[in-house]
């Protein structure tokens, strides 16, 4: 059996690992009570202690985390943004070209992040299939759901019924539609977007959170391609793994795609939309499944050798 070390276990990414892990009988959690949880000692030993280690963790403390760990077979894999650019790391996407069998070797493993894994899927396939030039200037822009600000921002939108006061009703207002972020473009998941991709320069990116849970959409627009190319690249290029090709999900929904389409699964689906002049890359999936927590245990699966969708939602 199996031991497993989830640090940082109290956060949303953490808390959802925990939550898909509890039905393995092929694993054995390693714990620590609430008062060892930030114990630097007590974490070191848990770490050292295990098979696999998911860093659920702020940067900085996954860093820290990383230099505690000694024993040469313990895995980690971070889901903080601070390896995934990294020498020495692999990119923990293994539906893309030659990624699956450098995980399954690897002990150092760099989850995605969430916007960056939908734009990935888009993106990279078209890149080395030439339709999507290295050196080309795109933009995107994501929707997500709440949860994937953390705690801090499920208590904005989830204001619990003792809380002292109750939100103004023009903070109400801005809270019950899309709010856009980043605006800077200096969102953290830019480097991973345009190095895993092979591209010459990171997208303009517009992130936008959106008044529901879970569930993530990231579009790319393109001008002046073959759609029908696009679809076959797609097709083939996804055989296997949490990523698919949909030819039309939006006519289940009435011509809709719902950024929420795909909350509580571990999976993520592409598509493509549009004409002769302009296309629409779209990728749906959750912000905590394929884009965290699920994508960590999907490349814990493959680095144990078992199935690697055991255990998940798809």
């Amino acid at each position: 059996m199996k031991r497993v070390f989830i640090d940082g276990s109290a956060g949303t990414t953490g808390l959802r690992i925990r939550e898909r892990l509890a039905s393995r009988s092929d694993l054995e959690l390693v714990t620590l009570p609430e008062e060892l949880r930030k114990d630097v000692s007590a974490r070191r030993d848990a770490l050292n202690s295990c098979d696999v280690a998911f860093l659920c963790l702020p940067d900085a403390a996954a860093i820290e985390a990383v230099s505690l760990v000694e024993n040469p077979n313990t895995v980690v894999i971070d889901t903080s943004t601070a390896h995934r650019t990294a020498d020495g790391w692999d990119y923990g996407f293994p539906e893309l070209a030659g990624r699956r069998a450098a995980i399954a070797k690897s002990k150092r493993i760099a989850n995605p992040g969430c916007h960056a894994s939908g734009f990935i899927a888009l993106v990279e396939p078209l890149v080395r299939a030439g339709i999507v030039a290295k050196d080309e200037k795109l933009s995107a822009f994501s929707l997500t759901g709440y949860s994937g600000g953390g705690k801090k921002m499920i208590a904005e939108y989830e204001p619990q019924p003792s809380a002292q006061t109750p939100k103004p009703s023009n903070t109400q207002t801005l809270f019950s539609g899309g709010r856009q972020y980043a605006l800077g473009q200096s969102h953290k998941h830019l480097p991973e977007m345009a190095k895993v991709c092979g591209l010459s320069f990171a997208p303009c990116f517009s992130p936008i959170v959106v008044p529901h849970y879970s569930g993530m959409e990231v579009t790319v627009p393109l001008f002046g391609r073959d759609l029908a190319a696009i679809k076959a690249c797609y097709r083939e290029y996804y055989q296997s793994g949490l990523v698919s090709f949909a030819d039309d999900p939006a006519a289940a929904e009435g011509g809709f795609l719902s950024s929420a389409g795909l909350s509580g699964r571990d999976s993520l689906e592409v598509a493509a939309y549009g004409n002769v002049e302009r296309v629409v890359l779209v990728a749906r999936f959750d912000n905590l499944g394929k884009g965290a927590s699920g994508a960590a245990i999907q490349n814990m699966n493959i680095v144990l050798g078992v199935d690697e969708k055991l255990g998940l939602v798809v």
